[in-house]
Parts: structure tokens; C-alpha cells; sequence
């Protein structure tokens, strides 16, 4: 998984609450276990029309925002289904980072263990943000992980909370399979000591 340090992007204002996981990525394309492709289809409902038409006034549609890597939204965002093609389809978009006033349980769970960064703030920091976001190409907000800070267009700082055990990861690049292979040579002396004790488990 790549670090998550430092970022900085345009960012995206979606002012909807209860953005659920079927509006993130529609349940048509959840037939893919592949990580990667998915973006295309990110908010699928909301930038196409039915005949496969792009939607002007969808934000991530308009030429501003087609490089966003920040998303800010309203509350509960990502509730509904738990697939983990929701974050996969941020992620493979280029959104690296989603604010937000709450999210879903397992939603923000994913959210880690696929590189992005889902930063929860009280609702008038929401707005601050949202009122930066909506000025276009303008809006490039930066994020520094490490010192749980956010940078807006106009140099004003808003500070963020995060898991420590959650921050430790993003930083070094680390899901759960990263997570085990940093035990690998406990793994290994385990499995050595085990074939020479039990053998007939190795037959």
C-alpha cells in the first residue's frame, strides 16, 4: 500500500448527506475483485446519464474538479453495503482523502486499509472547508498527516484527530497483509521450530 504522508490537491465539495456505498460505486460493478478500473464508475448514477452521457453539473464532471484528491462531504458519508469496492473506486479516482462530519463504521474502517485517509471534523470546520472547496481550481488544500493538520487555500490551519495505531500505518504504507509480513521472521522461526516438534503437520 503507498504511504500516506503528506497531500496536496484540489478539493471536491459534495454538500449531500447519507452519501451511501451503492451512489460510491453501483452494485453492477462490484463483479470485479481487482483493486484497479474502478474509478470510472466512481458516483456512476450521479456523472452519467443512462445513455453513458457525462452530467455537467455533477462536480466531478466539471473541469475544476477532475483532479480532485480531496473529497469534503456531509454527515454518515459512506453508509449502506460494506464493499470495499468503495474505497477502491476513491481510491483508483485519485480521491486520497475524504472530510467528513461522520462516517459509516466499516466504511471508514476500509478506508484505511486502502490507503485513504478519512478525517472526521465538527460540522462548522466542515463548512469552512466546503466554502474552500467550492472555489474551483482554487480550492488546493493540504493535508500533513503527521502533524494531524489541514492547510487551507488561504494559509488558515485546522487541526484533526486519528487513530494512533490507524496513523501509524497510512504513514508507512502498511494494510493488514503489510501488517503480518512485519512478523515474518517470528512467522518463520515459528514454522521452523513447529516442523521439528510436530512433523506430521508438515506431511
Amino acid at each position: 500500500m503507498e504511504k500516506f504522508t503528506t497531500l496536496t490537491g484540489v478539493a471536491a465539495p459534495l454538500p449531500i448527506i447519507n452519501v451511501d456505498t451503492d451512489m460510491l460505486i453501483p452494485k453492477q460493478f462490484l463483479k470485479t475483485i481487482k483493486r484497479t478500473g474502478l474509478g470510472k464508475h466512481l458516483f456512476d448514477e450521479m456523472r452519467y446519464t443512462p445513455e453513458g452521457q457525462e452530467r455537467p453539473d455533477f462536480v466531478l464532471n466539471q473541469p475544476a474538479y477532475r483532479q480532485a484528491k480531496i473529497l469534503v462531504a456531509g454527515d454518515n458519508f459512506g453508509c449502506g453495503s460494506s464493499r470495499e469496492h468503495a474505497p477502491w473506486a476513491l481510491a483508483d479516482f485519485g480521491i486520497k482523502c475524504v472530510i467528513a462530519p461522520s462516517f459509516a463504521d466499516i466504511f471508514y474502517n476500509n478506508c484505511f486499509k486502502n490507503g485513504i485517509l478519512p478525517i472526521v471534523l465538527p460540522q462548522e470546520q466542515v463548512d469552512l472547508l466546503m466554502d474552500d472547496a467550492e472555489r474551483g481550481a482554487n480550492a488546493v488544500v493540504s493535508i500533513d498527516l503527521e502533524k494531524q493538520e489541514i492547510t487551507g487555500p488561504d494559509g488558515g490551519k485546522i487541526t484533526f484527530e486519528v487513530d494512533a495505531f490507524r496513523k501509524h500505518c497510512l504513514l508507512n504504507g502498511l494494510d493488514d497483509i503489510g501488517l503480518t509480513l512485519g512478523h515474518v521472521q517470528s512467522i518463520d522461526s515459528y514454522e521452523t521450530s513447529q516442523r521439528g516438534t510436530q512433523p506430521w503437520l508438515w506431511a
